[in-house]
């Protein structure tokens, strides 16, 4: 393992957190860390690591730029910055701070060692290189440089033994003459090389320095430094000139696969979607020239990815990752350009299409490719994608708008069940602005407050009455009145506001059980249902403690719901969860049984306090059906366990009586009672 010392120079906590972790998973060892340049310098002098990670919008009076340009020049240790725009900009801006490159966020662990090792060995190859010119001038035989001292008015050309070894060359295998070097030269760095020699020669330069590809003996070329000064006469005229030779292809190489690497994704070789959209920005450009030259972009997803990495592992789902790239490119011609945009997305530019219909042939070429059976670990998976089609259009005048709307399009492939594909039409444009506004609509509702709390009753079939409520929010939307949750709370899922809202949605059933516990019935719980970021939140249980303690409402009174799919995510986490969370008396309910595993087995596992059957099984009880059967088998599961039985959605006679009959314990549906708002259910609950 690593043990060079690496300093970290980085204003953001968490991201110094993240580098910090993936430095020590990596065998490195942390220096130290500071954000302010300043203090950067100072401790990089006092603890001297072997390489400092800069962030380049470092605080403090001395910027990161600066703060990168004094540690090169007086301490001799290596910078590495840290960005998160990767632009041409940033690049040169590097440079001129004597960087010895840029990380660009986000990153893994994988790509942070790659660039530490090759920087590293940069700085390694740089420091020898400087330590061999300061040799040269006392030992020139010693010098790893290949020397040569050319006589410009006989044009005999001296080259040392190291010369033409870099070469792969015998002592006695090059004559002393000019040409046995410049035709050796690259015939496309011939020029360039022949001009510097040309303008040091008549003094318009200071010294000759030039970095080309010259003919190895084995027929390769590869990559060498060469420096020169020239010896002139008392008129200025040069009459002799000497230099050296390095040989510098390992850096070389180093630098393309630095650039390779920043414009490819480093798990598939794949163009990344920096490279990605600077093509297709091109191919915008070609066809404003020729607005009947058409091309197509396809945005792909696979589908269910997500259940190979949490069943299989993500070493696994790295290599579907790596088959699908590769059976995408053997789906292409040369002239196309498929990309890996991160995660199991990919994008693809068809170069040049006839009409739309080409477009779809690729699309199921690719879905074929595909589909064949692909071994995963020991499982054998045939792989399906959602696709999203994109034509080329007049009005398109760059790249990121045609992939946004081809990603358009593959949602409303994915939402259609997937393994097809949908050509974009401004129908999903609409779509996904709604979806934008949507969004800022609900931040100003978190912000507002506009919530509203109604209450369903869970009646008791022992004696009829209400034992307790589930708390369900409506949204109060200013112009599109009461929504239900079904057309918001998925966004919330997915933007995290689903946070302040569960907190609000618990906080406001406590307050409101705590009046009716203490004016109506004194034995009355609330059921609140947790969302899956709220049950991955840390700082769950301490919330519920804290509201708890506000409301003054005892903990048995309060009932948590989570989903069978939610509970088995991680199993570790839900015992732990449910354990903290029964130390408060708050009990666990399993919501939506029996259309996830339910399993005797899984169940036996947590201590629930209660399941809930499935509306769907309510809704399909009919006389002789087989729904029937399950519901019973449900009960008789549950009744095995110990658990207390609550159907819900009962919305007929019969279904409630077919439920009596069971010896169901408790119900709720609309045939009982709808959900209310708290005044009007003051009278069912008194």
């Amino acid at each position: 393992m690593s043990k060079e010392k690496i300093f970290i120079a980085e204003n953001n906590p968490f991201t110094a957190r993240e580098i910090v972790s993936m430095l020590e998973q990596t065998g490195y060892v942390v220096a130290g860390q500071a954000e302010r340049g300043e203090m950067v310098i100072q401790m990089v002098e006092e603890l001297r690591p072997d390489l400092v990670l800069m962030e380049m919008q470092l605080r403090g009076q001395i910027n990161g730029l600066e703060s990168a340009r004094k540690i090169h020049d007086d301490f001799d240790i290596p910078v590495l910055f840290i960005s998160t725009q990767a632009d041409t900009l940033t690049m040169q801006t590097a440079m001129l701070a004597r960087a010895y490159g840029v990380l660009f966020t986000p990153f893994d662990a994988r790509e942070l060692k790659f660039h530490i090792t090759m920087t590293l060995y940069k700085h390694r190859m740089e420091r020898k290189l400087r330590e061999s010119e300061e040799r040269y001038a006392l030992a020139v035989r010693a010098a790893n440089d290949g020397i040569w001292d050319w006589n410009l008015e006989t044009n005999e050309i001296y080259y040392s033994p190291r010369w033409k070894e870099i070469l792969g060359h015998k002592d006695d295998e090059i004559a002393p003459n000019p040409i046995e070097w410049f035709q050796r030269i690259h015939p496309d760095d011939q020029a360039q090389v022949q001009a510097e020699l040309v303008a040091h020669i008549k003094g318009v330069t200071s010294q000759f320095q030039q970095e080309y590809r010259i003919q190895h003996a084995n027929g390769s070329y590869i990559w060498v430094l060469t420096r020169g000064l020239a010896v002139r006469n008392a008129k200025g005229a040069a009459y002799r000139m000497a230099g050296s030779q390095s040989d510098i292809t390992a850096r070389k190489l180093a630098e393309e696969r630095l650039a390779h690497d920043a414009v490819h994704d480093a798990l598939t070789g794949l163009p990344n979607r920096l490279l990605f959209l600077d093509r297709l920005q091109n191919r915008i450009e070609r066809t404003k020239r020729n607005p009947n030259d058409l091309f197509a972009v396809m945005f792909l997803d696979l589908d269910r990815f997500k259940v190979v990495n949490d069943s299989l592992g993500h070493v696994v789902g790295d290599e579907l990752l790596i088959t699908t790239a590769n059976r995408l490119k053997h789906s292409l011609r040369p002239e196309d350009t498929v990309s890996r945009l991160g995660g199991d997305e990919f994008a693809i530019l068809l170069d040049s299409v006839r009409d739309v219909a080409d477009a779809r042939h690729v699309a199921d070429r690719i879905k074929g490719k595909l589909m064949t059976t692909t071994l995963l670990g020991n499982v054998e998976r045939s792989t399906t994608a959602s696709v999203g089609i994109v034509i080329s259009n007049p009005r398109y005048t760059s790249a990121g708008e045609l992939l946004r709307d081809a990603d358009a399009a593959m949602y409303r492939a994915k939402a259609l069940g997937g393994n097809q594909h949908q050509v974009f039409d401004d129908t999903m444009h609409i779509s996904a602005v709604d979806l934008i506004r949507l969004e800022g609509e609900l931040k100003r509702a978190v912000e507002r407050k506009e919530w509203l709390i109604h209450y369903q009753p869970v009646i008791s079939l022992t004696t009829g009455k209400p034992v307790g409520v589930e708390a369900l929010i409506r949204w109060q939307h200013p112009q599109k009145g009461v929504l239900l949750p079904t057309e918001f709370i998925q966004v919330a899922e997915d933007t995290a506001l689903i946070m302040p809202i569960g907190e609000y949605i618990l906080r406001a059933a406590c307050r409101q059980t705590k009046i009716w516990r203490e004016s109506r019935n004194p034995h009355l719980w609330v059921s609140v249902n947790i969302s899956p970021r709220q049950f991955q939140d840390k700082g769950l249980v301490d919330k519920v403690a804290q509201i708890l303690s506000e409301t003054d409402l005892p903990g048995s009174s309060l009932r948590l719901e989570i989903t069978e799919s939610l509970a088995m995510r991680d199993v570790n986490h839900t015992m732990k969860l449910i354990t903290e969370l029964k130390t408060l008396g708050v009990e666990i309910v399993l919501d939506d049984f029996g259309t996830g595993y339910s399993s005797l087995s899984y169940l036996k596992q947590f201590p629930f306090r209660a399941l809930k059957i499935d509306r769907s099984f309510i809704r399909d009880i009919q006389p002789g059906q087989n729904t029937q059967s399950l519901v019973t088998a449900i009960l008789a599961m549950g009744r095995s366990l110990h658990l207390e039985i609550i159907a819900e959605g009962v919305e007929t006679d019969e279904q409630l009586a077919f439920l009596r009959s069971l010896s169901c314990d408790s119900v709720q549906g609309f045939l009982l009672s709808h959900p209310l708002i708290p005044d009007d259910l003051n009278g069912l609950l008194g």
